[in-house]
């Protein structure tokens, strides 16, 4: 397996994205929905870019009123940050410093996340809250289109 430093360079979009609770329950992320539409960019140079979007934005929108621990806050179902970011190949994790956010309290927000990439599939796991401010894990995954 190559170090992420070599492995996460490039656009990577979104496959799944779930939370569960401590039992291992699967709950429901109601600001973008269990199934958003996500691309995710990481250059060699430092710098990457998220954006996100509830799949079917059509219903009244469900903000959270913030954001759970090292997570950012959609609105009106979609988010979007960009910054720096920093790779710890030891522990698997990534460091991001965001510049800019959807959510202006999002902006100088930093967040670590454990990552790992096999192949063309990059797996990003968080410690978060859920909607009913319980603590969650979100598991997301992603292929590799760029």
């Amino acid at each position: 397996m190559q170090p992420l430093r070599e492995s996460l360079p490039g656009t990577w979009q979104l496959i799944s994205r779930e939370d569960r609770d401590r039992s291992g329950r699967i709950v429901d992320e109601p600001s973008l929905g269990r199934d958003p539409v996500a691309l995710l960019y990481y250059d060699r140079t430092g710098h990457f870019a998220a954006q996100f979007m509830k799949r079917d934005r059509r219903g009244p929108s469900v903000d959270p009123v913030a954001a759970g621990p090292n997570n950012s806050r959609a609105q009106d179902g979609y988010d979007a940050y960009f910054g720096t970011y920093e790779i710890n190949d030891r522990d698997g994790t990534i460091t991001q410093r965001l510049l800019g956010a959807l959510s202006r309290e999002n902006i100088g927000l930093v967040v670590t996340r454990a990552m790992a990439v096999e192949g063309d599939t990059l797996t990003i796991r968080l410690e978060t809250t859920g909607a009913n401010r319980e603590p969650v894990t979100r598991t997301l995954i992603w292929h590799r289109v760029g």
